[in-house]
């Protein structure tokens, strides 16, 4: 009974140590102060990604879309008009992005006979940028508008092309 218990105990603070040396070794990275940034215009508004630092930061990959849930039907693809541009924060060598819009959304114009209306998220096309850990990724977009992101993440494995023999 005493060395069942004994060994349940060292297995709880084993467990403990572990998972409070994970916990610590994760958060190890101070993220960049976002207040370096400048404030967003009149009508806009700061969005953030952060994501966590890993190993493998340079096998990642981060796609974000600049959009808004709008009511449209079911039977035609929409999209958001509208320009992002890439900006240097002057001075600290980190960039950051503006997005513009009026609002616009293209479709197609389908004849839609048995169509319904849904509300959709409706977005830009999407910008991939390189996925870093200790950085956040700054987006001014316009009041009412949201940003959602997607982690890809490369395999290890290489592949080659082949060469195509010219006669």
């Amino acid at each position: 009974m005493r060395t069942i218990s004994g060994q349940i105990t060292k297995l709880f603070l084993i467990t403990f140590l572990t998972i409070t040396t994970m916990t610590v070794g994760q958060t190890s990275f101070k993220k960049v102060d976002v207040s370096i940034y400048p404030k967003p215009e009149k009508g806009f508004k700061q969005m953030v990604i952060e994501v966590p630092h890993s190993a493998n930061d340079s096998n990642k990959k981060i796609e974000f879309v600049i959009g808004k849930w709008m009511e449209v039907d079911t039977c035609n693809k929409h999209g958001l008009v509208g320009s992002i541009e890439k900006k240097d924060l002057k001075g600290w060598g980190y960039s950051y992005y503006d997005f513009k819009t009026d609002g616009g959304v293209i479709s197609t114009r389908m004849a839609c006979f048995e169509s319904s209306i849904v509300r959709k998220f409706i977005s830009s096309q999407p910008q991939t940028v390189r996925y870093n850990g200790k950085l956040p990724i700054v987006i001014y977009v316009p009041e009412g508008y949201e940003v959602q992101f997607k982690i890809f993440e490369a395999e290890d494995d290489v592949y080659h092309a082949s060469e195509v023999k010219q006669k």
